[in-house]
């Protein structure tokens, strides 16, 4: 008897890549939904949370759809969930865009600010430094290259973990004129500054890593 496929929800709140994310979690074997549906949602073995644009704009449609209320309710119950460019970012306290802030989730604390950088927004290919027990680069070396679309991002991870008994988060770095954070695995919760879905063979593996966790 094999086992099922791990059904997974691509969160639809008009503000990713979805199509792109279903097609790249598709071909590693998960079983995908395209929806807002609260319900689905939160019995999906394993949420993924897309985002592009603006901060404050992904949050106001985040709310609308319910999903800050979903990503927290999964999350206490210790169920699964990815975020994705701006749909890691938005998991922070704030971001400041053009000198506007809003707030975010506050699942980690921390600002979204703008790159200094020479060249912005930072797109195209970079290495990441992982760390070395990381279970979502396993199997990746460390050259290799994920593909970044950005001009914000977090440039200090401020998150203490005071419970002894608790893990300790992941953090993953990246550099493009500065230092920023390019993935955490915290718990139930991980999230990615760059996209994986674009990221070809290297990207495909990283989804893997994430699914045979679900």
């Amino acid at each position: 008897m094999t086992e099922r496929n791990k059904r997974v929800v691509v969160f639809d709140y008009g503000f990713g890549n979805v199509r792109s994310a279903e097609r790249a979690l598709a071909r590693v074997g998960a079983e995908v939904t395209i929806t807002r549906d609260y319900d689905a949602a939160m019995n999906a073995d394993g949420l993924l949370v897309p985002g592009v644009g603006a901060f404050a704009a992904c949050m106001t449609g985040l709310r609308q759809a319910r999903g800050d209320w979903i990503i927290g309710r999964r999350l206490a119950g210790g169920r699964p969930v990815m975020g994705i460019c701006v749909g890691m970012q938005i998991l922070f306290s704030r971001g400041i865009e053009h000198g506007v802030e809003a707030e975010g989730l506050d699942e980690w604390p921390g600002t979204v600010g703008p790159l200094k950088a020479d060249v912005v927004p930072h797109m195209g290919w970079n290495t990441v430094q992982a760390p070395g027990d990381s279970a979502l680069f396993a199997g990746l070396p460390a050259d290799t290259r994920f593909y970044f679309v950005h001009s914000y991002a977090v440039h200090t991870w401020e998150m203490e973990t005071a419970n002894p008994a608790m893990a300790a988060p992941k953090v993953t770095w990246a550099t493009h004129g500065e230092p920023f954070v390019a993935a955490v695995e915290n718990g139930p919760l991980w999230a990615t500054q760059f996209h994986p879905e674009k990221s070809g063979d290297a990207g495909a593996q990283l989804l893997t890593n994430w699914i045979d966790t679900l």
